[in-house]
């Protein structure tokens, strides 16, 4: 049994191989296709913006201090490589909530060994989209006012060298959040009660967290991931909820 921070990983791996295999392969098509579009129009943006960007968070600095603009200037990449990073995956689930909660109901599928959700049929997945859209604005609303906050913390000098660790943590909580939401809102799981479930598994949501995100930053990698993270996603709802129908080929 993996120390609970560690079992994050594990459920990412296994995610991955889940959404590679045949039964599965068809229904991460198509969200895979539209994050890969997303993630090339937005990282050819970036890569135009990044320099003025870096420049408008980078504090004006004394003559005799400049030599700190060598050190600080690390630190500032990494804080707009977040926003970036967070501003695409934010994006790409959102676009593709309605097909990553459809994803989410077909891996439970295949880890339960039966099947409790109605049959497929496109008008199923067109009706899942205003739920999925009410889901992810409600995820909105939890996400915006922390990162605004976040936001005028790095415009503030000296003290926004505390920004780029607390994007980090941020980050890590949001993935689980983003993530483990998938499952939860199939069975109808509450919005604060699925937070309140996540606290108390702090440890195991930090881990799934932290290695979705860690994936996340991956250039290319990170489209495949994504399907890879809902996947893992339902592993960690179905196995720390105690569910003893998980199939033992998928341990």
């Amino acid at each position: 049994m993996p120390a609970p921070v560690l079992s994050g990983p594990q459920y990412l791996r296994e995610g991955l191989k889940l959404v590679l295999s045949p039964g599965l392969r068809l229904f991460v098509l198509l969200p895979l296709a539209i994050n890969l579009i997303l993630f090339v129009v937005l990282i050819g943006f970036a890569v135009q913006q990044f320099n003025s960007w870096i420049t408008a968070f980078m504090p004006d600095l004394p003559e005799w201090l400049s030599f700190l603009s060598y050190l600080l200037w690390p630190l500032f990449f990494v804080l707009v490589l977040l926003m970036v990073f967070f501003t695409f995956t934010m994006l790409a689930n959102i676009i593709a909530a309605p097909f990553n909660g459809f994803l989410a109901e077909k891996v439970e599928v295949v880890l339960r060994g039966e099947d409790n959700f109605p049959a497929f049929h496109w008008s199923e997945l067109v009706a899942m989209v205003p739920r999925t859209l009410g889901r992810e604005l409600r995820k909105l609303g939890y996400f915006l006012p922390r990162v605004i906050a976040l936001l005028i913390l790095s415009f503030i000098p000296v003290v926004n060298l505390l920004a780029a660790p607390l994007w980090l943590l941020f980050g890590v909580w949001m993935m689980c959040v983003q993530y483990i939401d998938y499952p939860a809102d199939n069975h109808k799981l509450g919005w604060n009660e699925m937070l309140a479930w996540l606290r108390e598994k702090r440890w195991q949501s930090l881990g799934f967290g932290g290695s979705v995100y860690l994936a996340l930053l991956i250039p290319g990698v990170n489209v495949l991931m994504m399907p890879a993270a809902v996947a893992g996603a339902t592993l960690f709802w179905v196995r720390e909820r105690g569910d003893s129908a998980v199939t033992a080929a998928q341990r």
